[in-house]
């Protein structure tokens, strides 16, 4: 039974505000509020499928099939999301960072609980899965950021992995464009075309190729697994989650940064350090009260969408 597109619209902003997070993941919000399923087949549904359905029932048909209102829904919802993530949010992470970081480690930490609670039956395979989740996330995390390549095969390429990891909770599509070199090359690009400025007009289109190649494809693979391999893949998503931990500790020294086009710094690697030690090493206030204050409120998030979730749309 459907439910009202306002709370699949709420659920929606959530998303768009963890989109604006670097580091954190839109994919995370939609498994803890129930919608991540349903997301991934709405996406898996734009193709050659969508023919039959159109001959069938028209556009009436074809709407049926992506399952246009709950979609439509969702899109609205994070579109105000990222509004809201870029003027509230933004500012927080320029003025708290800390307090902010703390909030989302306690909402990811409750999210990987959640997540590993929706393993039916654990074993060898679960374990595994979890294991190998845990330690290519953190991997992830430590990896030296490699240097760009403005070859369009490779701005294809990061495209595809790019908008793959976006939507897998705990992995963050920004993070691996920074990881790859290309944070600098396709940024400015799409700030380019927005411009109407033809210089990055090829690079975006090539990068947004690869992004809709990945989508259709990984979600192919992702609803493929969860029908087929329900529990691995879950214990799979849950090591993702537990591994991305090290990426948001809320307090950090940096250690390498880029400038961006604008003249902007964007800090590529960073090393976690003791909140004790913080203060002396960046010259910043931990603000350890308030950031213990802010880990709970992002328990307490996680369980408030969890009940949320269990009257998600059916």
């Amino acid at each position: 039974m459907m439910k009202s597109p306002i709370s699949t619209a709420l659920k929606g902003a959530a998303m768009g505000v963890a989109e604006v997070i670097p580091g954190v993941s839109g994919g995370t919000i939609a498994f803890i509020t129930g919608i991540y399923e349903r997301l991934i087949n709405c996406i898996k549904a734009f193709g050659p499928g969508l023919l039959p359905a159109f001959k069938e029932g028209g556009v009436k048909g074809v709407w049926k099939e992506i399952d246009g209102n709950f979609l439509l829904a969702l899109l609205i919802g994070m579109g105000g999301g990222i509004v809201i993530g870029i003027l509230g949010v933004s500012r927080l992470m320029e003025t708290m960072p800390e307090v902010l970081w703390a909030f989302f480690f306690g909402l990811i930490l409750a999210s990987a609980i959640y997540i590993g609670r929706q393993v039916e039956k654990w074993g060898l395979p679960t374990v595994a899965m979890l294991i190998i989740g845990i330690v290519v996330a953190f991997g992830i995390t430590l990896i030296s950021p490699a240097e760009g390549n403005e070859a369009l095969w490779f701005v294809f390429l990061s495209g595809v992995i790019a908008i793959s990891a976006l939507i897998l909770p705990g992995i963050s599509g920004s993070f691996i464009l920074l990881l790859m070199g290309m944070y600098t090359v396709v940024i400015p690009s799409v700030k380019s075309a927005l411009k109407l400025q033809s210089e990055g007009l090829l690079v975006t289109l090539v990068f947004g190729l690869g992004c809709i190649t990945g989508l259709m494809t990984f979600s192919r693979v992702l609803s493929w697994t969860f029908k087929k391999f329900k529990n691995p893949t879950m214990a799979l998503l849950t090591g993702f989650m537990i591994g991305s931990l090290n990426k948001i500790w809320p307090w950090r020294q940096a250690t390498n940064w880029i400038t961006d086009a604008e003249g902007d710094k964007k800090i590529i690697s960073e090393v976690n350090v003791s909140p004790f030690d913080y203060m002396s090493l960046t010259g910043n206030d931990p603000m350890i009260v308030i950031a213990i204050a802010a880990f709970f409120v992002g328990l307490a998030v996680v369980f408030l969408l969890e009940k949320g979730g269990n009257t998600a749309d059916a």
